[in-house]
């Protein structure tokens, strides 16, 4: 069993982007939540959707792409429980002249890099997609 509960998470997306698929589902966390929520705001997937089974939630992903190449083309982990990385406001970069994003673990919640330097605040780096 891993540790890296994201970590797992990031990797089904990735995944499920190498082999096509319209939409994965992972075990639900309210982080993994989170994270999706902001996806499917910044564009990268169509629709995120939390199902209940029983006493069991999961999060349905329905990804994006368009002319039949994803619109996700990498998403990295960045902090790691064995290596955990943090960004004060001004060390935050944009991920590929702006074309990504960058996803900030804040006092304030799961943030994107520009919600970061709006509100003036830093946090542990979760992730970077583009």
């Amino acid at each position: 069993m891993s540790v890296d509960s994201i970590g797992d998470f990031l990797t089904i997306i990735r995944n499920g982007l190498m082999a096509s698929k319209s939409s994965v589902t992972a075990p639900y966390s309210n982080m993994r939540h989170q994270i999706a929520n902001l996806l499917k705001e910044k564009g990268f997937v169509r629709d995120v959707s939390v199902a209940e089974e029983g006493n069991k939630k999961e999060i349905r992903i329905v990804l994006k792409y368009v002319d039949g190449e994803s619109v996700i083309h990498e998403i990295t982990r960045m902090s790691k429980p064995s290596c955990r990385v943090y960004s004060g406001i001004k060390s935050v970069q944009p991920v590929i002249g702006g074309l990504g994003v960058t996803i900030i673990s804040t006092n304030r919640g799961i943030i994107t890099h520009d919600q970061a330097k709006a509100w003036n605040v830093g946090g542990e780096v979760v992730c970077t997609v583009w």
